[in-house]
């Protein structure tokens, strides 16, 4: 496979209204970011995948977008944000802009210019339809009701597919997306090296025949955006693909196809949930079918394309609480999850908190969240009659604020995360999970996290071996392999809390065993003497020829 600059990399990201609070308005911004580059530093990570800090209304923490060449001043300013890309650069840490572009806010300039007039010159900028009986279709908004609102001034409908106060735009209008061509050609001659995509397989959507994901444009658009932008930087790409498929998924990163360089899936994450009910309707993981998605991504794309590895992110509950154990084994399944994810092929993102191993938030009460999708979901289901109680249990479960409380630094006010009153309550257990205990502690998650970071520099191995699943049956044990030249990499990892056994296949050579890493002090140097793992064991060996 032809090497990029960006394959051994770690992706980190930041989440900036809850990493750091410099001016004690109780809200993140770029001058804490730059403060902590040295923590992300020590960490090893490479890139940091920055969530919007453009200006924006708020109104879906940053994802509506009113100026994409101005900083929100929450955040800070222009000059705060070259400052940033400076600082990380001494530091051979790259910028990542989340970029948005399948909606604005309805407060940018094009939109207001669209809602004026049915011949305004940037009426076609966004999508809109005549109705004289109610919305023109039956397309829902992800973030409840309908993704239609009535816009009293011209007597038309808009398309929402998230808040009302994010009209999706019309990337059908080649003026539309020269103008986003643009945008994104001003911050790469800034000095940030590429993009995460957000809800980037929309922008082909056709709503009249409804086909929402994976347009027929699709993949026309992201080639133009490659060959005009993408293509005149050195550039590291991942596209935000909630349909994407294995199959799919080499359309998006295959070799030729200069489109992206990777794309989230979301298989994985979507097998605690009711098929079709969405992730509010919970279930128990089935964990021979999380290892069956997770080996076919990486067999499928083994060669052909490249996959993103995560567990968490700004929308995603907090792994270590999702699938592991929070409470007694909170280390040993933190360390184990981590583990199983940065030894396959791909590139690893590490969510702000998950290397200190942070956990859900379990408020009860509404008022302490601020999500608009989780609100909204609270109101939804209790005009239905669900009770309350049953309500909360998903919203502590599946709840995207889960992700966005304050990064906790130390044991201090509010976990030393700011001075003043933070915009959303830190997690109360800060006084016993912080960066500051865990730099302290050598067998902390954070050094595991470090260790992984430098295993994937070194291994060769690591990036580019083929992936081969062991003990796909077993309920309890996930095993595979990776091979590269003459090198084998074992990993064995118990996903409970149990003392499970296990066979290894006779195929497995291990008189030439080392143990790279592992979550246990005292792991046995051969895999073939162990026929048992206790809670969350995670273990590594490099096996040599």
């Amino acid at each position: 496979m032809e090497k990029a600059w960006w394959h051994k990399s770690t992706i980190y990201q930041i989440y900036p209204r809850s990493f750091n609070d410099t001016n004690r308005d109780g809200i993140g911004d770029i001058p804490g970011i730059i403060e902590k580059l040295d923590y992300l530093n020590l960490l090893g990570i490479d890139i940091i995948w920055l969530s919007p800090v453009y200006q924006s209304p708020n109104d879906d923490n940053g994802y509506d977008i009113s100026n994409y060449y101005e900083i929100m001043p929450d955040f800070g300013t222009m000059e705060d944000m070259e400052t940033l890309i400076e600082e990380a650069k001494k530091r051979d840490i790259h910028i990542m802009m989340d970029l948005v572009i399948n909606h604005t806010s309805d407060e940018h300039p094009w939109f207001k210019e669209s809602r004026k007039s049915k011949d305004n010159p940037y009426r076609d900028y966004y999508i809109w339809r005549e109705s004289g009986d109610g919305p023109p279709s039956d397309i829902q908004s992800v973030f409840s009701g309908s993704a239609w609102e009535w816009d009293e001034q011209t007597g038309e409908y808009y398309f929402h597919l998230f808040s009302k106060k994010q009209p999706d735009l019309n990337l059908h209008n080649p003026d539309v997306r020269e103008h986003l061509y643009k945008m994104m050609n001003f911050w790469l001659a800034k000095g940030v090296s590429g993009f995460r995509m957000d809800v980037i397989d929309l922008i082909g959507k056709e709503i009249d025949e409804k086909v929402l994901t994976d347009g027929p444009n699709l993949h026309h658009y992201l080639r133009e955006m490659n060959e005009k932008v993408l293509s005149q930087y050195s550039t590291v790409t991942v596209g935000e693909t909630p349909s994407a498929t294995p199959e799919t998924a080499q359309l998006y990163t295959g070799k030729g196809r200069n489109e992206l360089d990777m794309v989230f899936t979301f298989q994985h994450m979507s097998l605690d949930e009711q098929a079709g009910e969405g992730k509010w309707a919970l279930k128990e993981l089935n964990f021979v079918e999380l290892k069956k998605v997770l080996s076919e991504w990486q067999t499928s794309l083994f060669q052909k394309g490249w996959n993103s590895l995560y567990w968490n992110n700004h929308d995603q509950p907090r792994i270590v609480s999702r699938w592991g154990n929070d409470q007694e084994y909170r280390k040993e399944s933190a360390k184990m999850l981590a583990t199983v994810l940065h030894m396959m092929q791909g590139t690893p993102f590490v969510y702000q908190g998950e290397e200190i191993g942070m956990t859900n938030s379990n408020w009860d009460d509404i008022t302490q969240y601020r999500d608009i999708e989780t609100i909204n979901y609270f109101h939804e289901k209790k005009a239905e009659g669900v009770p309350e109680s049953e309500i909360m249990k998903s919203i502590r479960t599946k709840g995207r604020d889960n992700a966005r409380t304050p990064f906790q630094w130390n044991d201090e006010t509010h976990g030393g995360f700011t001075e003043g009153n933070p915009w959303i309550e830190v997690n109360s257990n800060f006084s016993e999970i912080n960066a500051e205990q865990a730099l302290k502690d050598q067998d902390s998650i954070f050094y595991h996290y470090q260790k992984l970071i430098v295993l994937r520099k070194q291994l060769d191995l690591l990036v580019y071996g083929e992936y081969e699943l062991l003990l796909e049956d077993h309920p309890e044990i996930m095993a595979y392999t990776r091979k590269w030249d003459d090198q084998t990499l074992l990993v064995v990892a118990n996903f409970y809390g149990n003392h499970p056994d296990f066979h290894l296949p006779v195929n497995v050579d291990d008189s030439n065993a080392e143990v790279i890493i592992s979550n246990y002090s005292d792991t046995s140097e051969r895999p073939s003497d162990i026929n048992t793992l206790r809670p969350y064991e995670a273990i590594v060996y490099l096996l040599e020829k």
